[in-house]
């Protein structure tokens, strides 16, 4: 395959997975601002845009309806929502000759319906129409697309951007003095509360919800289910490399998995900010190792703040 066509591919999962997950991860940030009186708004904006690789300068105040603005609906924005939408929508067009109808038309339609401007009170509206849009292009994807290469580099995408969002999702749970969402919360945002349930027959603890996020091989938005399902990826791209000497990219994406696998729970909920910064370092360098491996000849996007 076309390295252009591969790299539009690997970036079309990436970009619609990360307008997912930052359409979770807003969704329960504000739903935490409108619940909890003693959260000062100003401290848990801040560290909610650090957690998004984000900075703002000046000491102005920054509340709900700041955050809405650049996470959700500055085009500019690398981080955020629309720019997610429309660099999905670009990458789809370059790569037009190879997919298939339906998903350019899913995703045009998402970047042109996509709102310059939202109401306070219609933000958890738009959260769900996000989430629903990124739900059907991937839908599209999984029902229409022959499990060749070109599947194989969409998914590879998503799994390495549902393992970063799924670390960034957990780092929001201490945000602020007062704990940031319940651990109820979080799971709901993910869709994973009724399947934790089912799993662990009780009420979600610190340990179970951390531990179904980030270990739970069954669950799909796991982080190690996301590594496990990027290294099938890497195997049906390259299958010779999966008996010879590894390349960087499968070792990269091997440590991050064993290190999940045989760390203690307790200590990762301990240092829990630090273990998801971790996973996201892990992802980074896993794609920094896929994008040398399979199209270097083109610059890579980043978020703000990524290290090049």
């Amino acid at each position: 395959m076309l390295s252009r066509i591969a790299e539009a591919l690997f970036w079309i999962g990436r970009y619609v997975e990360r307008a997912d997950g930052t359409a979770r991860i807003l969704d329960v940030h504000l739903q935490l601002l409108l619940e909890d009186p003693w959260v000062e708004e100003d401290t848990a904006c801040r560290a909610l845009l650090s957690v998004m690789g984000t900075t703002v300068e000046g000491d102005a105040p920054l509340g709900r309806d700041d955050v809405v603005r650049l996470l959700a609906l500055d085009r500019e924005h690398s981080a955020s929502i629309a720019h997610s939408i429309t660099a999905a929508r670009e990458n789809a067009r370059r790569a037009r000759e190879i997919i298939s109808t339906d998903l350019w038309e899913t995703l045009n339609e998402s970047h042109a319906r996509m709102p310059r401007w939202i109401a306070s009170d219609k933000t958890h509206p738009f959260f769900r129409w996000v989430r629903d849009r990124s739900a059907l292009a991937f839908g599209v994807v999984d029902s229409s697309t022959s499990r060749d290469e070109a599947w194989q580099f969409f998914v590879l995408g998503r799994s390495i951007e549902r393992a970063d969002m799924t670390a960034r999702l957990l780092a929001t749970r201490s945000l602020t003095d007062a704990g940031g969402p319940s651990w109820t919360t979080l799971l709901r945002s993910c869709g994973a509360y009724e399947a934790h349930l089912r799993s662990h027959r009780a009420v979600p603890t610190a340990a179970s919800a951390v531990e179904f996020l980030l270990v739970d091989r069954l669950f799909p938005r796991s982080v190690l289910s996301s590594i496990l399902q990027a290294e099938e990826c890497l195997r049906g791209i390259d299958p010779a490399g999966a008996f010879g000497a590894p390349d960087r990219a499968h070792r990269v994406l091997g440590r991050m998995r064993s290190e999940l696998e045989y760390r203690p729970v307790g200590d990762i909920v301990h240092r829990l900010s630090e273990s998801m910064e971790e996973v996201q370092v892990g992802m980074s360098d896993a794609s920094d190792a896929i994008r040398e491996r399979y199209f270097p000849s083109i610059a890579m996007p980043v978020w703000i703040g990524e290290a090049l």
